[in-house]
Order: C-alpha cells, then structure tokens, then sequence
C-alpha cells in the first residue's frame, strides 16, 4: 500500500480544520437544542393539554428529509441563504424532538410518593422541579441529549451542500470526483466523532440515572436539596449555555473579509480555489471559503443576499436559467445581455470571461460510439428508444436543458430519465446504469472513464463562458479587487481547464495544488 494516497495522510490537517468546524456546527445546535428543549418538555408535564401539539411539530420536523429542510430555510429571511445559520437552525429543529420527549418522560416517571414528600417537607412547586424533578430526570434528559447528538453529526454532513463547511466538504467533494478517499476523510472522522460524543454522554447518563431499588438513596437525594446551595446536578444543565458562548466567540468570524463561492462540481471547486488564492496573492485580502453549494440559483441568491461576494458562472447559465431567456448561440450577445442585465437587475457586475467556454455535452460511451459509428447528437437520436438518460437535477428543469434537448433533436427514450447528482453521471455511464447523460465538456473523467462527446450539430446548447460575477457593493467598498480579476481575464483555456480537472478527477490531486499551481505557471502567484 502506497501510504502517501491514505487518506489520514493526504487530508490530515484539513481534516482536523473540517472536524473543528463539524463540531462547532453540532456543538451550537445541540446546545440551542437543551436550551429550547428541555424547558418546553418542563412545560408540557405542568400543561398537558400542549404535549400534543409541542410534542406533534417536533415529530414533523423529523420526518422532513433533512437535505429539504435545509431547502426550506434558503428563502427565510434572516436565517435563510448558506452557511452556518441555517444549518444550525435545521440541526437544531431535528434535536428537539429526543431532548423534549426524554425530558416529559423523565419528569413525567418519577414515583409520585417522591413528589409527596417533597411537598410535605414544605416544597414549592418551583423548589420541587429543581431540587427534585430536575436532578432525578437528568439520567432521562442526557439520554436524549445524547440521541440527539448523534443525530446532529451525521446530518451536519449535509449541511456542506448549502456551504456550512465541515466534514460533509470531503464526501461531496468525493462524490463529485468519485473519490472514495475524499469521502472516507469525511466520513471515518464523523462516525468516530458520533462514536465518541455517544460514549461520553452514555457515561454521563449512567452516572446520573438512579436505579431500582434505590428508594432510600432518593429520600437522602431529596433531603440533601434543603439547603439554598446550588448542587452539581442543576449546574450541568447551564453547561450548554457556556459552550455555545464559548464556541460563538471562537467561530466569530473577521469583520473584514472576502468570501467566494463556487457550485458542487469538480471544475467549480477548482475555479473557486482559484479565485480565493489569487485574490489572496494580489489584495492581501483574507479571503473565505464557500465553495460546494448546491447548484446554480443557492450560488445566485447567496451572491444577491450578500452571504458570498463572487462566483464563477457560466453565460449561457446566467442567460437561460436566471434571466429566463431563449437560448441564442452568439457568445458575444449573449455575454453583453448577460453583464447589462445582472448590473440593472442584481447590482452584480459580470467581469472579463476567464477564456474558456465549457458548453453542455451530450456524452455515451466509448464503445456505444464505436459500435454504432456515432459522432452527433442527431446521429444518436435513433437509438435513444433503446437507452435509458441519466442527468443531473439542474438540467432537467433548465431553460436550455433535457425538455428543449429532446424537443430539437426528437429523443425518446425508453424511460423518464434517472435524476441524480451531476458528479455520479459519469460514473453511472461507465458502470451502464445509463446510456447517456448531458455533462461538461472539459470534465477530466471524460477521458478517464473512455467516454465520448457527441457532437451538438443543430447547435442547440448555447455558450458557456466562464465569468466571474462579483457585487458591486464589495467592489465599492475594496477597488483593488477590480484590478485583481481583470488579470484573471482570457487566463484560462480549454485545454489548461480540462487538464485541471484531469488532476483532479484522475489524478487525485488536491483542489488547493492544482490551483496554485495554475496561478504559479502563469506568474498570478506574486
């Protein structure tokens, strides 16, 4: 085994810089969580008739699929868009639901010949939750802190797709690039995270629940609350409060600060990095990451929101899916409607295309092609009866995608097309759980995985020129950057970005080399 590729090797300390963000993640939702939480399973036992309805909206949130949820969030008002805010919201809502129902329960369970007491000993009902109720539930409440805990990791993985960082980072990456050591970085460090964080709060509960039998030791435990001295038992449950004060303070941002963002495909993760690291290089800017969203409108709507300052976008994207408009095949036109528009429209400001075009393609297998001599989309269109499509989600809905696709070139196929992540399409081809798929033309796994790009004869895709798109307000407030993208401008062709995502794809190279050594070649690096 060449210990160089294992994945503990190649991602160490990045792994440790996504784990601290994971946890930061859990660790704010969670305590969110006991801090919402625990009060409401309080007072549904002293308000029976709300344990329907409190215990009813805790159960819905669970039962919505967790990428969903996070969806749902991208248009709120400010707790919506990317990031960390609406992943901490969505992994909060799941969390309820464990800490309020343990917490009913445990109160809820208590031999009420302990309440008796307590009150014959001149309780009110006040002193009775916290000096009795309280500490004796604790076992039942860390129990569900703790299934909620572990919940929280591994839907904090998620949360990557909508640009809250952590370990989730390494298994779409991994995906996108069909890279199994990229998501083992990501998902071996969140299952032992999950590991771990269960066996801490499973001795904590078993150091807190009391057992049967025991009905003496709970008379003393009762006893012993009769003085005014704040006991250990009710100081934990201010522990959250702590850390989540603690965590905010650490995860605290800097105040001045560039973000770029970039869309869940190997050649966006690349753009992106490159874009972070040349804007490093010549502004001395710190530049934030938010690289991995999750398609084309989370990018634009974080861009208008403010969440990123740039992106690199596609002009025939930006024409058809943003601007709504037919598709035209004129670069140039299509590039001048695209920048007028976005600065009328958006206040964006649509910079010099970085060089390069990657257009749709529409992609079969190499031996299909030699087997059928094909070499055109019109060509292919005879054998799609027999085919099964495989396409990435954006494409199906898109203006300048499958509908208007099939409508120009007549294809039927002999089943609806399999939606999936765009990163997979390639890999289902190679592996015939499709026949054909619409993915880019400068994707390295093209070349790895033998697959062939039909020509467009009826020049249906429009063009699809790299551009970076930047707010207006963030290049008002730091001029230099003006300067800073304009030098990436025609930078970029065909053959040095399809080689670039080669790197990548197959030759497993870091996203953070490729880029600087892209900027390195061309003397962007100083």
């Amino acid at each position: 085994m060449n210990w160089s590729d294992f994945f503990l090797v190649r991602y160490g300390s990045d792994i440790l810089w996504r784990t601290g963000e994971h946890l930061v993640l859990v660790g704010i939702s969670i305590s969110i969580a006991i801090l919402v939480g625990i009060p409401l399973g309080i007072l549904i036992t002293r308000q029976p008739r709300l344990r329907q309805p409190i215990l009813g909206f805790a159960n819905i949130m669970q039962t919505i699929p967790s990428l969903a949820l996070f969806g749902f969030l991208i248009p709120v008002p400010g707790i919506g868009g990317i990031g960390s805010t609406p992943a901490i919201v969505a992994l909060t809502l799941y969390s309820l639901l464990p800490i309020i129902r343990n917490t009913y329960t445990g109160i809820a369970s208590i031999d009420p010949a302990i309440r008796e007491v307590g009150k014959g000993m001149g309780m009110t009902d006040r002193q009775l939750l916290l000096q009795v109720e309280i500490p004796l539930a604790l076992g039942f409440i860390f129990a569900g802190t703790r299934v909620a805990t572990v919940i929280a990791i591994g839907l904090a993985t998620i949360a990557a797709a909508i640009g809250a960082g952590g370990l989730g980072d390494f298994i779409f990456q991994g995906i996108s690039t069909v890279d199994p050591q990229l998501i083992l970085a990501g998902a071996v460090p969140a299952a032992l995270m999950a590991i771990v964080a269960d066996a801490i709060l499973g001795a904590i509960e078993n150091s807190l629940s009391f057992r049967e039998g025991k009905r003496g030791k709970l008379l003393a435990w009762i006893s012993g609350f009769q003085t005014n001295k704040p006991s250990w038992q009710i100081g934990i449950l201010a522990l959250p409060i702590v850390l989540s004060v603690l965590i905010v303070a650490i995860a605290r941002p800097p105040v001045d600060r560039i973000v770029i963002g970039s869309k869940n495909f190997t050649e966006q993760l690349i753009l992106g990095e490159l874009l972070a690291q040349h804007l490093e290089n010549k502004t001395g800017l710190k530049v934030d990451r938010k690289l991995n969203l999750s398609g084309t409108f989370i990018c634009h709507q974080a861009l208008q929101a403010g969440q990123i300052d740039a992106y690199v976008e596609y002009t025939g994207t930006a024409f058809t899916s943003i601007l709504k408009q037919k598709p035209i095949n004129d670069p140039q036109l299509v590039y001048q409607q695209v920048k007028q528009k976005y600065e009328r429209q958006f206040n964006l400001e649509v910079t010099e295309p970085l060089g390069f075009n990657n257009t749709f393609a529409f992609i079969i297998r190499g031996e299909d092609a030699q087997r059928f001599n094909l070499k055109t989309i019109s060509q292919a269109a005879k054998y799609t009866p027999q085919w099964q499509a495989g396409f990435g989600y954006e494409f199906i809905k898109r203006e300048d995608g499958f509908s208007g696709l099939a409508k120009t070139y007549d294809l039927k196929f002999s089943q609806p097309p399999k939606v999936m992540d765009l990163g997979l399409t390639y890999q289902a081809l190679a592996d015939k759980k499709v026949d054909a798929i619409a993915g880019d033309s400068t994707n390295g796994l093209i070349e790895k995985l033998k697959l062939v790009v039909l020509q467009d004869d009826k020049k249906y895709f429009p063009p699809y020129e790299a551009v970076p798109i930047v707010r207006q307000q963030t290049l008002k407030k730091h001029p230099e950057l003006r300067q800073a993208f304009n030098q990436l401008g025609r930078s970029i062709s065909e053959t040095e970005m399809r080689r670039m995502n080669y790197k990548v794809d197959v030759e497993a190279q870091k996203i953070e080399d490729v880029a600087r050594e892209f900027l390195h070649l061309k003397g962007l690096d100083s």
